[in-house]
């Protein structure tokens, strides 16, 4: 098969896939450059931070299957996928993981003022009875979109010994058992605003959610509540965030996802001490990238049989 990869993904993966099939790496490339590369693909792989629009997957005629190794679509033009029946496979389970890890990482770093510790120890201070940190345990976490890695940080909660609660984009009864067998409650979303001790985001990003997170709800949340992003940077408006961080309405915030990401992107949120910024790092650990790998692996050969 003739491959293009549009993203990084698992070294070993590329090196398995490069002794059986024509391999072309264009890892970011900017559209104009993926026009040039793409003409005779077949299968284009890719990850988020790259444009997959309609000029793009329109310059392969022969292109026959799309691989997400990850869960996001806000970067590929989907209109164009479903008019000219491309085949579509999104690996999101092995990213999940990660990301709910990385969420409890950001909790805890902001709970346990994790930051100003290290920061404060490193220049000499030892101010050991100066840190006031939280508790998870017995803390309410709101998950804003409890699907995959929603509900997936959601059960850690539980198990945290949290009070979860969670919403949906289309609440059912069925919906509602189906979280609460995972210890989480379903709750409506302006309920879910009011009563997070911890809120976390694992929303896609469409025009419903683009600037869900604005000035009105911040506003909704409880004081001294801490914001965790980890669903895209459009879902948070980030003045309206930096305003609720200084006024000392939330008590902090973890933010994975920006609304301008890549080399050289400074956040408005920078300079506050309240803030853990890491540069869209949720499902990038090795043992995710492995498992996406095999999976990406899978996929080929399947189709490769099927042809």
């Amino acid at each position: 098969m003739r491959i293009l990869i549009a993203s990084p993904i698992y070294p070993g993966t590329i090196a398995e896939l490069e002794k059986n099939h024509d391999v072309i790496c264009a890892f970011n490339a900017p559209v104009e450059e993926l026009k040039a590369v793409i003409p005779d693909r077949q299968i284009l792989v890719f990850r988020s931070g790259v444009d997959i629009n309609a000029e793009v997957m329109a310059s392969a005629p022969g292109l026959k299957m799309l691989i997400r190794a990850g869960s996001g679509l806000d970067n590929i033009d989907m209109n164009y996928v479903h008019e000219n029946k491309l085949e579509l496979h999104r690996i999101e389970l092995p990213g999940a993981k990660a990301v709910s890890e990385l969420a409890f990482a950001l909790m805890l770093g902001l709970a346990r003022k994790l930051r100003q510790a290290d920061s404060s120890l490193r220049q000499g201070h030892w101010i050991k009875h100066e840190i006031k940190g939280y508790l998870l345990t017995g803390k309410t976490l709101g998950i804003v979109g409890a699907g995959n890695i929603g509900s997936l940080a959601g059960r850690m909660g539980a198990a945290w010994g949290m009070d979860v609660i969670g919403c949906v984009e289309e609440p059912s009864d069925a919906r509602a058992a189906e979280l609460e067998a995972q210890g989480i409650k379903l709750a409506a979303f302006h309920d879910v605003l009011a009563r997070a001790d911890f809120l976390s985001l694992h929303v896609p990003l469409n025009k419903s959610t683009r600037n869900l997170i604005d000035a009105d709800a911040l506003g909704r949340m409880k004081p001294g509540a801490f914001l965790i992003n980890l669903a895209r940077g459009g879902v948070v408006d980030e003045q309206a965030l930096y305003e609720a961080l200084t006024s000392g309405h939330l008590a902090g915030a973890g933010m994975d996802v920006h609304e301008h990401e890549g080399e050289g992107k400074i956040s408005p949120l920078a300079g506050l001490d309240n803030v853990l910024l890491t540069p869209h790092i949720g499902a990038g650990t090795v043992d995710t990238q492995r498992e996406i790998g095999a999976k990406i692996m899978e996929i080929i050969e399947a189709h490769q049989t099927a042809d």
